[in-house]
């Protein structure tokens, strides 16, 4: 029996120390890659520039690749490593500006620039993550602003209309003010001669 006991100890001493052994030896591996992503949901309108912002952090070199997946299928927008070379593709070449943190920047998004943008981050030992980003497009409705636009037309004509009204009115009242003063003023020298012929 005490032999048993003692081998299940020393098993368990065992087991802990190469815990342990392997736990150091897992910090000390340069390694290990975090990614931020501050604003996972993006709403632009056509022909907007849109910063898909992102912050990854590493030990080692890493490697950033961006993918578009929408209802026209899945495209690769850009890779590079970091401190070296960048790869965009055709589809993207004079849209895409990419930044040193892991973002890039979209130019003049159109409808079919909605969807999930992946990025992925792998280190140099193999280590990687990801993170996804939904950009929603709307198009501007040039109905409504038509529709602003007419009524706006609409109001500034009915406004002219009236004022020309209200002119012709008060140049009426002037005329018959201006008659009325007359037959009056007539009218008092009239009486004026009579008292004198009398």
């Amino acid at each position: 029996m005490r032999f048993v006991r003692g081998c299940r100890r020393r098993g368990a001493i065992v087991g802990t120390v190469t815990l342990c052994l392997a736990a150091g030896w897992a910090l000390q591996t340069p390694g290990g890659v975090s990614l931020i992503v501050p604003q996972p949901n993006i709403n632009a309108t056509v022909a907007q520039n849109v910063l898909l912002s992102v912050e990854y952090s590493c030990r080692g070199i890493a490697t950033v690749e961006w993918k578009h997946v929408s209802s026209w299928g899945t495209t690769k927008i850009v890779e590079w490593k970091s401190g070296h070379y960048i790869n965009i593709s055709s589809a993207y070449k004079d849209r895409v500006t990419a930044f040193e943190n892991g973002s890039i920047q979209l130019l003049n998004v159109g409808m079919r620039d909605a969807g999930y943008y992946f990025i992925t981050v792998t280190e140099e030992y193999g280590t990687n993550t990801y993170g996804t980003i939904i950009l929603n497009v709307y198009e501007i409705i040039y109905e409504d602003l038509h529709f602003v636009v007419v009524l706006f037309v609409f109001l500034a004509a009915i406004s002219a209309i009236l004022i020309c009204f209200m002119w012709l009115c008060n140049k009426s009242l002037y005329l018959f003010q201006k008659k009325t003063h007359k037959l009056t003023a007539s009218t008092t020298e009239e009486i004026e001669l009579e008292t004198i012929e009398c």
